[in-house]
């Protein structure tokens, strides 16, 4: 595939349940289906930009947890490394807002099958030989008590095997506390080389805020996350830090842009008004962009540029994968942001 580079990406598998169009929870009747994960959606990414995406999970061994092996592998992801077992794969319920009313998640992930992985259980060695980059996220090692020790695990042989550690801390107030968090997390971001994360996720695990910043007020400035990312560099000495910037004017409008800090400049990407279909693996689309990027060498403004524009073309497709093209991300960067139809 494509440049040949590797990306293993280890977190939870997950079957989303979402609401048709904009209907409530209480006038739902069925739902739509999809299979996810934010580790599984970045690689999604990258396998549709060229690169080889692997994934590392536990799955259980019945029918359903076949059936999200087989829809990954319909992406074109490599799931060799999915051990089997465990009695369910974890849920979460979405209700799409719209307007002025917020969207809702719903998570049912308790006693899921990687909650039951124990240190020891997945040969990190096998996994991570001759590849080229591990991806995890915060929400990983939350899932359950042995996580931090797997996750810890899996980062300490991609150091000893040279291969580049990536994170999104993808904070989820309903998995864990900030006190907790903050204490795994710091201990696992000496082995980690990329750091993602939101306009709110470095406060909330880490208590570095962006001074004069007002999520909740849909204005950010990307001058005011450049002294959040040198705080972050200077305390955990990460090579790269990326922020999403999201200016959630509605449900349905939004305003996004991404910054990138190498521990000497700040590159910003133009901002991005969007008509919001699905916002659900918005983040991991940009991951994906920034692994990208970073992989195949860009120079760091193009590397922005291209993580931004790529998760600006995520919420325009429903469910949790970006489909979109290097080809589509390129034409959007060179301006062409018409909708105009390809003929």
């Amino acid at each position: 595939m494509g440049s040949n580079k590797k990306v293993v990406g280890f977190g939870e598998l997950l079957l989303r349940l979402g609401t048709r169009g904009f209907q409530r929870f209480s006038q739902a009747r069925d739902f739509e289906a999809y299979y996810t994960g934010a580790e599984a959606n970045t690689c999604v990414s990258l396998v549709n930009f060229g690169l080889e995406g692997y994934v590392v999970s536990k799955a259980p061994a019945h029918d359903i947890g076949q059936a999200c092996i087989n829809f990954l592998k319909g992406h074109g992801l490599n799931t060799d490394h999915i051990v089997r077992g465990g009695d369910r794969l974890g849920l979460f319920y979405l209700e799409t807002g719209a307007s002025q009313r917020a969207s809702k998640v719903i998570y049912d992930r308790a006693n899921s099958a990687i909650t039951t992985l124990k240190p020891g259980e997945i040969d990190w060695q096998t996994v991570l030989q001759g590849k080229d980059w591990l991806h995890f996220s915060g929400a990983a090692p939350a899932l359950g008590p042995d996580m931090p020790a797997v996750v810890e695990e899996a980062c300490r042989t991609a150091r000893q095997l040279g291969v580049t550690v990536s994170c999104d801390l993808n904070y989820r107030k309903k998995l864990w506390s900030p006190k907790v968090a903050q204490r795994v997390m710091t201990g696992l971001m000496a082995y980690v080389d990329v750091l993602m994360c939101n306009e709110e996720d470095a406060e909330m695990v880490f208590g570095i805020k962006a001074e004069g910043a007002d999520v909740r007020s849909g204005r950010l400035e990307a001058d005011k996350y450049e002294d959040v990312a040198r705080q972050v560099h200077g305390r955990f000495g990460c090579k790269t830090i990326a922020i999403t910037l999201r200016e959630s004017l509605s449900a349905t409008f939004n305003n996004w842009s991404g910054v990138l800090y190498d521990g000497t400049q700040l590159y910003r990407s133009r901002s991005y008004s969007m008509y919001v279909i699905d916002r659900v693996g918005g983040g991991d689309a940009f991951g994906g962009g920034l692994i990208y990027g970073l992989l195949t060498g860009m120079p760091l403004q193009d590397v922005i540029e291209f993580a931004a524009a790529a998760s600006c073309l995520k919420h325009s497709i429903p469910g949790d994968f970006n489909l979109a093209s290097r080809e589509e991300v390129r034409a959007l960067i060179a301006g062409d942001a018409s909708g105009r139809v390809q003929r």
